[in-house]
């Protein structure tokens, strides 16, 4: 309650809602692979220092709304992956972030929260529809209302669009990459273009519905700008890579991943505790 305003308005805004749209020369089955694939080596890459990836769970889910798939638990311990600005301000507890995610694919559910300091006033919820089309309209099946004024709509290209130089990695350019197993890429020019019109090749589409909430009066726009403009560099970096290492996991089975998982949990729990602080950093 903030004294003069009645307790029945709201200064809050409605929730800042994107959809990304990340269409790669990839088939739906074989994303599976290579996202969880992907994650596994992405996680690494991330944690050190005391930070990173901390997997709390990783086991089969089935329920009547999503059927069966794979729910993980897992928290981000973020210290120098926010601006200056925000870690100066947040408590101990603050930059530890809580990730539940239900992988029913090709259907995805991801709710991040910070229960130990913000609790229901934060929320992040990125929903993942893979499809073998591009350019669906409304592969979420909002309301008209909601799709057509509320959401922003914005398409990203791997191949073309500039990333920050702090994340550039020539091995990980699929502008210059070239697959030896698939043929695919180097992704230049129109290439999504030339893959839309070639409907016997390998295709598909990330339709990633994110919506942010953050409750905290005179910092929710500014920090639901931050978290989605982070979410379209966090998307557009790990496409890259999933695509460039095309190679490595390209004709691994979902048994040879859930066993690199175990693998991977034990390894990041070593690195968490040990070494320098590793990936993305903000200033």
């Amino acid at each position: 309650v903030i004294p003069g305003v009645p307790p029945h308005v709201s200064l809050f805004k409605m929730p800042l809602i994107k959809e990304f749209r990340v269409p790669l020369p990839i088939t739906v089955q074989e994303y599976q692979v290579g996202q969880l694939w992907s994650v596994a080596e992405a996680s690494k890459k991330e944690t050190g220092g005391g930070e990173g990836v901390e997997v709390l769970e990783n086991v089969p889910f089935e329920n009547e709304e999503m059927g069966k798939g794979q729910y993980t638990h897992k928290i981000y311990h973020l210290k120098s992956k926010v601006p200056v600005w925000i870690s100066a301000l947040a408590p101990k507890g603050a930059l530890e972030m809580h990730e539940k995610a239900w992988n029913a694919y090709p259907y995805c559910r991801t709710i991040i929260t910070n229960p130990d300091y913000m609790k229901e006033k934060f929320e992040l919820r990125i929903e993942t529809w893979h499809k073998a089309e591009l350019g669906l309209n409304n592969p979420h099946n909002l309301p008209a209302e909601i799709w057509d004024s509320k959401v922003d709509k914005i398409n990203i290209d791997i191949g073309n669009d500039p990333v920050d130089r702090r994340d550039y990695n020539p091995k990980e350019d699929p502008s210059v990459y070239h697959s030896f197993k698939t043929g695919r890429g180097p992704l230049k020019g129109d290439w999504i273009k030339k893959l839309k019109a070639a409907e016997d090749q390998a295709q598909m589409c990330a339709y990633k519905l994110v919506t942010v909430e953050f409750k905290w009066f005179g910092f929710q726009g500014a920090v639901e700008r931050f978290i989605q403009k982070s979410e379209r560099r966090i998307f557009t970096n790990f496409h890259r890579q999933l695509f460039c290492w095309l190679d490595e996991w390209h004709g691994l089975t979902m048994e040879d991943i859930r066993r690199l998982e175990d693998e991977t949990k034990m390894e990041l729990d070593k690195q968490r505790k040990e070494g320098d602080v590793r990936g993305t950093k903000e200033t």
